[in-house]
């Protein structure tokens, strides 16, 4: 990178940031790579608020519940150079996996509550484990004023703050709306792994979310619920789950509120896609 730097060993990052004035902020944008438009917004989000930014690209193994799934996770490393550097003069974090875990790693044990037994912590049993142990190693490592994470991913945007109320961490975490195609899909690295054809055919995941909101009427959550599955089932995709939730608890609501949620989960051919909105 002309104008960033990237580094792949913990202390060689770590003596980059220590050369920074101490009154300098970092934010971190914590990454898988196979970077699109989203976390490209994210990144210019975080420069926004202060000049050093960190991106971690690291394919996190320990967040996979399938081996063929963590195999196939697109790796595009010397292309996500190109983009970020597009974006700004930016810190890159590229660590391979024993960097991340090294004989002497120790997990974290925290009790995240019911919101991460519904959902992904349902249908992705230890999911949210690894998560919040490598969101929380890259707070060891890179010790950030500010992390950015996508709405998109929207149950673990709320893990992950409740990690740092939980163990009373000083980052402040700040969620970034979903960055959508021109055609309504959300932006994913896994859209890499699409044909157009499906493309097209993912498209009633946002039509799905549209069509509740439109027919929310004097519905209940859980009337909404089924006719929005109903309308799902036309498409070609095969639904995971879909549900109305509370946007705090993350539990599926009998009664509206005023922070309401749907969130779908469905494979496209091996893809797994989700995306969630807000019910107004």
């Amino acid at each position: 990178m002309k104008d960033g730097a990237v580094f792949t060993t913990v202390e060689s990052l770590q003596s980059r940031l220590k050369s920074s004035s101490s009154s300098t902020e970092t934010a971190l944008v914590p990454t898988m790579g196979a970077l699109h438009d989203g976390h490209l917004d994210l990144v210019r989000k975080a420069l926004e608020i202060t000049d050093q930014v960190v991106v971690s690209i690291f394919v996190n193994p320990t967040q996979f519940n399938s081996k063929e799934d963590l195999e196939n996770y697109p790796r595009t490393l010397e292309n996500d150079l190109k983009l970020l550097e597009s974006v700004g003069k930016v810190i890159v974090f590229a660590p391979t996996v024993e960097e991340m875990y090294p004989p002497d790693f120790e997990k974290i044990k925290i009790d995240l509550g019911d919101i991460a037994n519904v959902m992904e912590g349902k249908f992705r049993p230890g999911h949210f484990e690894g998560v919040v142990n490598v969101v929380h190693r890259f707070f060891q490592i890179i010790s950030p004023n500010y992390a950015l994470f996508g709405e998109k991913d929207f149950q673990q945007l709320a893990v992950i703050q409740r990690m740092v109320e939980e163990m009373r961490l000083s980052v402040q975490i700040i969620p970034c709306q979903t960055i959508r195609e021109v055609s309504g899909l959300a932006r994913s690295s896994r859209n890499q792994r699409l044909t157009e054809l499906q493309k097209e055919q993912a498209l009633v995941i946002v039509e799905t979310m549209n069509y509740a909101n439109q027919n929310k009427g004097e519905l209940t959550p859980i009337e909404l619920k089924n006719l929005a599955i109903d309308y799902f089932n036309q498409g070609e995709l095969e639904l995971e789950y879909l549900d109305i939730v509370d946007a705090k608890t993350l539990q599926s609501l009998n009664e509206w509120n005023s922070d309401s949620r749907i969130c779908i989960a469905a494979y496209c051919g091996e893809v797994r896609l989700i995306d969630n909105m807000e019910i107004n």
